[in-house]
């Protein structure tokens, strides 16, 4: 008798063990890309976590948001790069709820709309991006005043 372990390549656990294997693979070279910050951003995955990032962004310019620094989680499912990351605020700003996820088109609340050629550095910058936006009707968005933006960025 053949001794010799046979694997099924239809067999869900392999499919598994190669989607595994590829976000691994992919986080890593994420995290290299990322070891340094940048005047926007910074990201890192957790120590003995490679799928929960945690990130600081920086207010972007000339908003309600400059001059704040604003501290988030990023929950990336075992799928990653084929799904999209959750994204969760931790620091109070005024536009997104915080310790919530948020809804965005590059956030698991819009799965139709990611796209695997997308990384940590893009949902960092489209976060950015998103933050002076109105956040009418989206899940875990708030609408602060101008003013209450502002104190919160200095805080």
């Amino acid at each position: 008798m053949d001794t010799e372990k046979k694997y099924n390549i239809k067999s869900p656990d392999l499919c598994i063990s190669i989607f595994l294997f590829a976000a691994v693979k992919r986080l890593m070279r994420e995290a290299r890309e990322l070891k340094d910050a940048t005047g926007e951003y910074w990201a890192c995955p957790l120590e003995d976590n490679l799928f929960e990032w945690h990130f600081t962004v920086r207010g972007p310019p000339d908003t309600d948001f400059s001059g704040g620094v604003y501290h988030g989680r990023i929950l990336l499912p075992t799928e990653y790069p084929m799904k999209p990351p959750n994204i969760i605020l931790l620091t109070p700003n005024g536009r997104f709820e915080t310790n919530k996820k948020i809804c965005l088109s590059i956030s698991d609340h819009h799965p139709e709309t990611w796209q695997p050629s997308w990384s940590i550095r893009t949902a960092l910058l489209a976060l950015i991006a998103f933050m002076p936006t109105p956040g009418t009707g989206t899940i875990g968005s708030l609408d602060y005043t101008p003013e209450e933006r502002k104190t919160l960025a200095r805080k």
